[in-house]
């Protein structure tokens, strides 16, 4: 995976994110965006982390940027961190793909970086080194505000009684989520700690993770089990069955639970939100930049959501006992905990089943590099007959496609299949829409297969 640089950030294996590479960056996004001459600093818990987070630092200072490093904490807690100091943001972290890539994700003062960022960055790349050297502080309190953050909005008792299971793994914000949940009352009891980076798609988790996770809920009578992704801003929550709740479905909770009166997500979200009471719904193309863009043009009592989970906040919204101010930030820990105060002294599976009947899967193919998966998309989005063949070999045939973002067609009994290659990593996703999970399900499998079939062989 050659390095890759967007507005998900920069991106490639980790032999070849070179300090050389990673300076240039750092003093290209120097030069292009507004920053207010401070750069806060965070990073995941990846082997590589701390030293790409040192060759930052020393980039960043010789441009003569005042460094706050705020150590390992959750990417939404460096934002929140940033917005508070009126400073830019660079977070180290590959998210949720595997420990020998990473990348850098960046933020201006306004928060994440737009298009227009994306294309200034790029346009300053290969400045000669500075020779200042800026001050270095640091910040260790970065993760502890951002908990407090949601205690003190959501009270001390808002999960009293609740019995919750957190799947550490390796996610760098596993004790600020505990210590959130206990913050707010409930019995937290920690599963599957890991030393080693174990990269979680809270997406597309895998067969062996759900049946892990399963077992954890009934093993210790759990009313829920939650986790997150590497940089901890995707959530993963299952209900007291041990099934896991897709995260547009956590968003669409969450946005009511807030009374926002607009929400803003991808195509590739679960399409029941438009069936419910929010003034107005905007779907974009796939990813954060997007959707805050969509957000910035709605304006108001307005949120966002991904199918991924990731839940942005764009007003400053009333909990159950204080304010939560914005944070236009893809975030975790606000649609697990909104999830589950909304769920009452009841189980979370009777909340989710509040929610209009529509059910979404999605998966991946692995190792699949762009130079394949794109012209495969390509052809299906230009050619109704490949597609026809396509759907055919799935006992299918379309009503209508969506060329929004990657070739998402509507089958002729109302499912939806969506392929789209992704835009940072070498894999081809699959998202599937039905009317009940085991349709979901069956024709989620036929169609990863049929995908693998035809770029595997």
């Amino acid at each position: 995976m050659a390095p890759k640089f967007g507005t998900s950030g920069l991106r490639g294996l980790v032999v070849e994110l070179t300090p050389a590479l990673v300076a240039d960056h750092v003093r290209a996004f120097a030069a292009a965006c507004d920053h207010g001459g401070v750069l806060c600093l965070g990073q995941d818990l990846r082997p590589s982390s701390p030293r790409i987070a040192g060759d930052i630092i020393a980039a960043a200072r010789a441009e003569g940027l005042r460094v706050i490093d705020c150590g390992a904490l959750p990417t939404p807690a460096l934002a929140l961190a940033a917005q508070r100091a009126g400073a830019g943001a660079i977070m180290v972290t590959g998210s949720h793909i595997p420990a020998d890539r990473n990348g850098l994700k960046f933020y201006s003062r306004a928060g994440e970086i737009t298009k227009a960022d994306e294309a200034a960055i790029s346009a300053a790349l290969g400045r000669a080194p500075g020779t200042a050297e800026g001050a270095l502080e640091q910040d260790p309190r970065a993760a502890a505000r951002f908990v407090a953050r949601y205690v003190s909005a959501c009270g001390a008792g808002a999960l009293a009684g609740r019995r919750i299971g957190l799947y550490a793994h390796s996610a760098v914000g596993r004790d600020d989520l505990q210590a959130m949940l206990e913050g707010l009352g409930a019995e937290v009891i920690e599963l599957g700690r890991s030393a080693a980076f174990i990269p979680v798609d809270t997406e597309a988790v895998d067969p062996d993770t759900r049946a892990q996770i399963a077992a954890w809920v009934i093993e210790h009578g759990l009313d829920a089990l939650v986790s997150t992704d590497g940089d901890s801003d995707r959530p993963l929550l299952a209900d007291e069955t041990g099934t896991l709740v897709p995260g547009d479905i956590l968003g669409q909770i969450t946005a009511q639970a807030l009374a926002a009166e607009a929400v803003v997500t991808p195509i590739s979200s679960n399409s029941g939100v438009s069936r419910k009471s929010f003034a107005r719904v905007l779907t974009t193309r796939i990813g954060s930049p997007y959707v805050i863009a969509g957000m910035a043009e709605l304006g108001g009592k307005v949120v966002g959501y991904e199918a991924n989970g990731g839940f942005l906040l764009g007003f400053d919204a009333d909990g159950p006992s204080g304010v939560i101010t914005a944070l236009p930030t893809r975030d975790c820990m606000l649609p697990l905990i909104m999830t589950l105060i909304a769920a009452g002294d009841g189980a979370v599976s009777a909340r989710v089943a509040q929610e209009p009947p529509v059910v979404t899967v999605a998966d991946r193919v692995q190792e699949v590099p762009q130079e394949a998966s794109q012209p495969f998309v390509a052809r299906l989005s230009a050619d109704a007959q490949a597609r026809a063949a396509f759907l055919g070999r799935l006992g299918a045939s379309e009503a209508a496609c969506d060329l929004t973002d990657g070739i998402r067609m509507r089958l002729a009994d109302g499912r939806i299949v969506h392929v789209r290659p992704s835009g940072n990593a070498p894999e081809l996703r699959l998202y599937v829409e039905a009317d009940d999970r085991d349709k979901a399900e069956a024709l989620l499998r036929s169609g990863l297969a049929e995908l693998r079939s035809a770029l595997l062989g």
